[in-house]
């Protein structure tokens, strides 16, 4: 049987998924006017040779909050969820990461950690989600040595960005899931929380 607090994540997570992109976005009100919207880009460009039950590569990068974040920082401690975005300043990039604002509840009773990645340094990130009206989860700059934690994990494209990827970590540093996305689209929030919620029981 269905619990009413698993269904209710589900409705949740449907609701980011389907409506975010028609919600008004905090912060200034040009902020969509801002937004770079390029051309659609081949779904996947690399190949990681990570694969579920690997230990996770750890890094150390720099945050916007001005402090280095350390994978190995929540060994015994937290379930981590890395989202890996291509670049700030682009349409599904900012939708998808404020969609996770609504989940923070759920991350926090799942004992989970969200920390989002992007190879762009640390100032545009700054300005990008302060846009955004803000984002709960360190944001963390992957630009110097460019792409190098990217690489590590195997989703660096061939154009200097990474992959719109999702690697579900563990309290011992086991990779137990892993969405490399078509670029072009954002992950079912659904299935990610579903996963995430197979590490409580």
């Amino acid at each position: 049987m269905i619990s009413k607090r698993r269904v209710m994540v589900y409705l949740i997570s449907f609701f980011v998924f389907a409506f975010s992109p028609f919600l008004p976005v905090a912060g200034a009100g040009d902020f969509k006017d801002s937004i770079y919207k390029g051309e659609k880009l081949k779904p996947i460009d690399s190949q990681s040779r990570l694969k579920v039950g690997d230990k996770a590569p750890d890094f150390s990068l720099p945050s916007t909050a001005g402090r280095q974040e350390s994978l190995s920082s929540y060994l015994g401690k937290k379930n981590v969820v890395l989202s890996f975005v291509p670049a700030a300043w682009t349409p599904v990039c900012s939708e998808q990461w404020p969609g996770y604002n609504i989940l923070r509840d759920e991350f926090e009773r799942l004992d989970a950690v969200l920390l989002g990645i992007t190879t762009d340094n640390v100032p545009t990130l700054y300005a990008w989600t302060e846009q955004m009206g803000g984002v709960w989860f360190p944001v963390l700059s992957d630009f110097w040595p460019h792409g190098a934690v990217s690489a590590k994990y195997g989703i660096l494209r061939s154009s200097g960005v990474s992959e719109r990827a999702l690697f579900l970590i563990d309290r011992k540093g086991v990779i137990r899931y892993i969405d490399i996305h078509d670029i072009n689209e954002r992950p079912s929030t659904e299935l990610l929380m579903k996963e995430l919620g197979k590490l409580k029981q």
